[in-house]
């Protein structure tokens, strides 16, 4: 689109007899034709932003850039060690990624498959307490054992927290929001669980130095929707799907691995190894 754009603003460029396509040649460097389809394939490789620009601005920068590009390369009568490896990495990415791209437009996720994977991850749903806490974070147990003393003495404990926890919950008075099993160290989690609604801890030592802990509420979490899920699941199939297709085409080649027993992963960093 930005090409026709391009063309339809009447830019400078040569006139033709016939309507342009790939093999249109757009300048000649040194004796090597610079076509109309090398424009469009580095068209494909521009971001966003530049595709923002205005097109006979994006067809100009990208005719310019092939003109330098070719004037340059053709400074090296032969392209050394290391670009020739990068050409021949970067040719087998673009033929498998075009490979992989026409495999994952094959890709149909129906209805059913959606629910029959909503079944296999939910079936033995079985919800998990999540816990709403609240903590005084100091550094030693003797502050610890203040802090208890005075909430024992009728202080509020959201502003105890925010005027001596240490932790960033601090001047939030001390709050932690929702959290479920795995979320919290060891230590803390299971002082946690151990609470009543309402209950504070005794002080509780984790690495991060001592809590005093208020357990304020508990829920479990309701089973997820089809409908809520359903996005994610079919994400989650077309995925499985193309990984399937990717590795089936990968063992029907028959691939020779070399022993890397005796070759540390390190010589991947000795780029010497290539400049010749």
């Amino acid at each position: 689109m930005l090409l026709t754009m391009a063309f339809g603003l009447g830019l400078s460029v040569p006139a033709q007899a016939q309507e342009p396509d790939a093999s249109t040649v757009m300048a000649t460097v040194g004796g090597v034709d610079i076509t109309l389809g090398h424009m469009i394939a580095m068209v494909t490789t521009l971001t966003e932003e530049q595709l923002q620009l205005p097109a006979n601005v994006v067809f100009d920068g990208v005719l310019e850039r092939l003109i330098q590009q070719e004037a340059i390369s053709q400074s090296q009568s032969e392209p050394d060690m290391m670009t020739r490896l990068m050409v021949e990495n970067e040719m087998r990415a673009l033929k498998a990624n075009r490979v992989v791209n026409e495999m994952a437009d094959r890709i149909e996720v129906t209805e059913e498959d959606v629910q029959d994977a909503y079944n296999a991850r939910f079936s033995e749903f079985t919800p998990a307490t999540e816990y709403n806490a609240s903590h005084i974070l100091v550094e030693t147990e003797e502050e610890a054992k203040a802090v208890m003393a005075e909430l024992e003495d009728g202080a509020d404990f959201a502003a105890l927290a925010k005027a001596k926890s240490t932790g960033p919950s601090g001047p939030n008075g001390g709050l932690l929001g929702w959290f479920g099993p795995g979320r919290m160290v060891p230590e803390f989690e299971g002082a946690v669980m151990a609470l009543k609604i309402g209950a504070t801890s005794s002080p509780v030592k984790t690495q991060f130095g001592w809590h005093v802990i208020r357990l304020n509420e508990t829920r479990d979490p309701a089973k997820p929707t089809l409908e809520d899920m359903k996005e994610e699941l079919e994400q989650e199939v077309w995925r499985r799907r193309l990984d399937n297709e990717i590795l089936t085409m990968v063992d029907v080649i028959k691939t020779d691995r070399t022993d890397t027993t005796n070759i540390s992963p390190a010589i991947l960093g000795q780029i010497d190894l290539i400049k010749q």
